[in-house]
């Protein structure tokens, strides 16, 4: 093979595998944040609508001075937020339904739904 064959060889190879990781990580990266915020010991929104089947990422703001934690044996998450401070969480991708969630530290106030649909 003469060396300009091998260098387009070389190039085009380059170029499709380049391209194949661009897309890999496009399709790995996080989906776009759904805001969710605690004040006065509640989540605002309380019902927070997600696509079925494909992952999903809630960016809950605590605006209370007091530590809350995110917790939902539906989700099989549990993520303490400080006050004042915001927390990833991340949600496996769900099947069509209703997932509940709460605050463990102020269960009797903060509580909210997720709906997959």
């Amino acid at each position: 093979m003469s060396r300009f064959r091998l260098s387009l060889a070389v190039a085009v190879a380059t170029a499709i595998l380049s391209g194949g990781l661009a897309a890999a990580s496009a399709v790995f990266a996080d989906p776009a944040p759904i805001p969710v915020t605690i004040r006065d010991h509640k989540f605002i929104p309380a019902e927070i609508h997600v696509p079925a089947n494909q992952p999903t990422v809630l960016q809950v703001t605590n605006a209370d001075p007091l530590a809350e934690e995110f917790d939902s044996p539906d989700l099989k998450v549990e993520k303490v937020i400080p006050g004042g401070q915001t927390g990833i969480v991340r949600l496996r991708p769900l099947k069509p339904g209703r997932y509940t969630f709460s605050g463990e530290y102020h269960a009797k106030t903060a509580q909210g739904v997720v709906i997959s649909q």
